[in-house]
């Protein structure tokens, strides 16, 4: 094993973060479908070409070539409210790490590092939606949970 390397992704690590997206959705949902891996496989190239380094940042750690884990910033522009007075906000999806990686703190370096860059791009929050797995570390890097008067709610189409 090389030493591992953090970064963020560059359009020729899509393949891997094509890789490590569906290796996140079957860690997340225990599995995929054939017909769902192969729909994935056909969205998400063209998805990271278009929004990879614009509104969508993914940091990453490197073993060689090899990415073993990930963390996305979706960088979303609304009209601004009190919340969020320049209209910028984060969203982190992806948190993930293959298993053999996993337990040596890579997570949270890349949290961290995800933090700091939306610190310095001005952005006035960043959510997210914790999984019991990743709720502690969360915690701890100062996110908070919150209560709102308004009930998320969705139409699927």
């Amino acid at each position: 094993m090389d030493k591992l390397v953090f970064d963020t992704a560059r359009i020729k690590d899509i393949p891997e973060l094509v890789r490590l997206r569906i290796a996140y959705m079957i860690d997340d949902y225990g599995s995929v479908s054939d017909a769902d891996r192969r729909a994935m496989e056909e969205q998400l190239p063209g998805y990271f070409e278009r929004k990879l380094g614009r509104e969508l940042v993914a940091f990453v750690a490197r073993d060689g070539e090899h990415l073993v884990a990930t963390v996305y910033l979706l960088i979303i522009e609304k009209p601004a409210n009190p919340a969020f007075l320049n209209g910028l906000e984060g969203e982190v999806l992806n948190v993930f790490t293959e298993k053999e990686y996993r337990g040596r703190g890579i997570s949270t370096r890349l949290l961290n590092e995800m933090i700091a860059y939306a610190k310095e791009k001005q952005l006035c929050r960043i959510d997210l939606k914790a999984t019991d797995e990743g709720y502690k570390l969360y915690k701890k890097l100062g996110f908070v949970e919150i209560t709102q008067k308004y009930v998320n709610m969705r139409l699927k189409l």
